[in-house]
């Protein structure tokens, strides 16, 4: 692999470069966080690196990009529920505000949680859990991650 895959990450998912994809949905990828401070933390990424928005797509492909975010936060959601009891629920979140292309973030929350943040955005969250290494995507997060391609998998044969 050439250069790091985080400076291009969809142009990286595209060329079979992105260790962090789960699965290539139909106007996407689903992708797991590069940090885990809530466990099972997803991406779903546009399979177009020049949309940036929303409104950018086409109706088809808009409505198929809706689907496969419905479908993640799904496959997160069965999965969350099934490896932590404190599973609340899922936040889906369009934003691209810091990253220029179209992605959904896909957060679940737990009761665990610090009572201050629990019913807050995740923003709110410490700006250093997201570089800190304690919260860093690892091996440890491997059950997960299988969890949500399976679960994935299983809503797209449903389908």
């Amino acid at each position: 692999m050439v250069g790091d895959w985080r400076v291009d990450r969809i142009g990286s998912a595209l060329r079979g470069e992105n260790p962090v994809v789960l699965r290539r949905l139909d106007a996407g990828f689903a992708v797991i966080g590069d940090v885990q401070f809530l466990p099972g933390y997803s991406v779903l990424l546009a399979d177009d690196p020049m949309v940036e928005r929303l409104s950018d797509l086409p109706k088809a492909k808009r409505l198929a990009f809706l689907s496969d975010m419905d479908q993640l936060g799904e496959a997160v959601e069965r999965a969350c529920s099934r490896t932590d009891p404190a599973f609340r629920r899922v936040n889906l979140e369009i934003l691209g505000n810091t990253d220029g292309f179209l992605h959904v973030h896909v957060w679940p929350r737990f009761d665990w949680e610090p009572a201050q943040l629990v019913s807050m955005p995740v923003w709110l969250y410490p700006r250093d859990n997201w570089s800190d290494k304690e919260f860093a995507l690892g091996a440890q997060h491997d059950p997960l991650r299988k969890a949500i391609g399976d679960e994935l998998d299983r809503l797209r044969s449903a389908s």
